[in-house]
């Protein structure tokens, strides 16, 4: 009986001097190292609540005074030069000021329009395009206006032309029968006009360049043409001179008599082309150069004449009516 409570005592005292082992830390290291490490979760994309940017008010203040600022017509002053070394062109000029932008219809609305030499205007910020005209010499260009002051120069590279015109040995011509074109350089197809009926001893304001120029003594054939160099900041001074004369006929009984009135005149060139009719006693016209043939009708009788048209003064072609 003694036997039992001591084999249990015994075992208490082995039970007590065994180490303390923690239990609840070793299996958490071991659990630790076999377990990888869990992957981040991916995110929801379906489920993301949606960020939506807050609503700007067109009533908002801070937005009016942004467009305000933006929008509102700013001081521009726009000057032109006719060479860099020039001074302001004060008079004679006339701006075209269009948006850059086209409009839904394709066209470019025109913003403002001076003929002032300064041109003072108020325009929104923005591009644009510019045109000058200064006589006949243009430009086109841009312009920047931004907000606050704005100014521009622009140089027009313009020249003038004068022009005469005289027949060979400085014979004068009569203004009434003088008139010019002026056109662009290059092959007659590709010419365009710049100026047309330009009267002599008139100034024209173009751009500096190479030009090719008509000078017309009469209405008839009487044409000269040459090309001249338009210098930026130049007056070109130039001279045509016509191989023709003024001619009057008249037909008569006898040479030197009286002119006869109602005359049916027809005047053809040496290859049969007709350039000239007219009825009347006394006709004048201008002829070039060269032979011709003159018919003088009256009545049912017809009468003709050959001759010759040399440059020099006017000069009177008789036609006998005794000459068939």
């Amino acid at each position: 009986m003694r036997f039992g409570p001591l084999m249990a005592i015994l075992l208490g005292v082995f039970a007590l001097a065994q180490p303390i082992v923690p239990l609840a830390i070793a299996p958490a290291f071991a659990q630790d190292a076999e377990i990888p490490p869990m992957p981040r979760p991916r995110p929801d994309r379906d489920g993301r609540p949606a960020i939506t940017p807050p609503e700007v008010s067109p009533d908002n203040p801070a937005t009016e005074a942004i467009t305000a600022i933006t929008s509102a017509p700013q001081p521009v002053t726009l000057t032109a030069l006719i060479t860099p070394d020039s001074a302001p062109i004060t008079e004679g000029l006339v701006w075209r000021i269009f948006d850059a932008t086209p409009a839904a219809n394709g066209e470019i609305a025109m913003a403002a329009k001076s003929e002032d030499g300064t041109a003072r205007l108020s325009l929104p910020p923005g591009e644009y395009l510019v045109h000058i005209a200064y006589g006949r010499a243009q430009i086109s260009d841009t312009l920047t206006v931004n907000p606050g002051d704005n100014q521009k120069t622009y140089i027009l590279e313009a020249g003038a032309l004068r022009l005469n015109a005289a027949v060979t040995g400085d014979i004068p011509i009569p203004p009434d029968l003088l008139s010019f074109e002026i056109f662009t350089s290059g092959d007659e197809a590709t010419r365009t006009p710049v100026a047309q009926g330009v009267q002599p001893n008139e100034i024209v304001t173009i751009n500096s360049g190479t030009y090719h120029v008509v000078s017309h003594f009469g209405a008839i054939n009487a044409v000269v043409r040459a090309d001249l160099q338009v210098e930026p900041g130049q007056l070109t001074d130039a001279t045509l001179y016509h191989l023709a004369s003024q001619v009057s006929f008249k037909l008569v009984s006898e040479a030197g008599g009286e002119a006869i009135a109602d005359v049916d005149w027809t005047i053809k060139t040496s290859d049969g082309a007709t350039i000239f009719t007219e009825l009347g006693a006394f006709p004048t016209t201008v002829l070039a150069e060269g032979t011709y043939l003159v018919l003088a009708k009256q009545g049912d009788q017809a009468f003709n004449r050959e001759f010759e048209v040399k440059p020099g003064p006017p000069q009177d072609i008789e036609v006998l009516t005794t000459a068939f």
